[in-house]
């Protein structure tokens, strides 16, 4: 351990311990930047033999992940993943970091995963951004169950149902589903 030693005229300072830092990995900040800059796995896959959607209706961000399939020893395995993500960077680095964890997994282990297991190579995300793997979670439950071919399950989240992204685009959808009216305005600049 360094020291740095000072007097000054008479008195002397207390010497300080200079710490080498504990930690030299990448922050949580720094894996979502490369992410964002190098994502993995990006773009529409045209031979997917699935396709989940999930949006956020109060911030506009959507997330789309396609999922090709193959057998081995009997089993159905997740051969590749690939997404598009619009609106939010963190979403693009969860999805990318996501595509790369669930290659080789089967339907049953890619379904047991939550958004804190998908997005855990990043660390842990702030809490504002904790809807950013919600979307990449609900995106691909939505993915397995369509190659179930049973309804998708919400993301997990804390709270109730209402709660979670797809329980709030649902219900932002229900009052269109009734016969409700969407009204443009016109935006004057003055």
């Amino acid at each position: 351990m360094a020291r740095a030693d000072a007097a000054v005229g008479d008195i002397a300072i207390n010497p300080i311990p200079v710490m080498p830092p504990e930690d030299s990995s990448p922050s949580t900040e720094d894996r979502i930047r490369e992410a964002i800059a190098r994502p993995h796995n990006m773009g529409e896959m045209t031979d997917a033999d699935a396709v989940g959607t999930v949006g956020s209706p109060e911030c506009g961000d959507m997330v789309r992940m396609w999922l090709k399939f193959r057998e081995k020893d009997g089993q159905k395995l997740i051969d590749r993943a690939s997404f598009q993500s619009f609106g939010c960077q963190t979403a693009i680095a969860v999805a990318s970091v996501a595509t790369e964890l669930l290659a080789g997994k089967t339907l049953d282990e890619a379904m047991a995963m939550d958004a804190t297991a998908l997005s855990r190579p990043l660390g842990p995300l702030p809490p504002m951004k904790i809807h950013c793997g919600q979307m990449v979670e609900g995106a691909l439950r939505e993915a397995l169950e369509a190659e179930k071919g049973t309804p998708a399950a919400a993301p997990s989240a804390p709270g109730n149902a209402g709660d979670t992204l797809i329980g709030s685009f649902a219900a932002a959808q229900a009052p269109l589903k009734q016969g409700g009216r969407i009204r443009v305005v016109k935006h004057e600049n003055s």
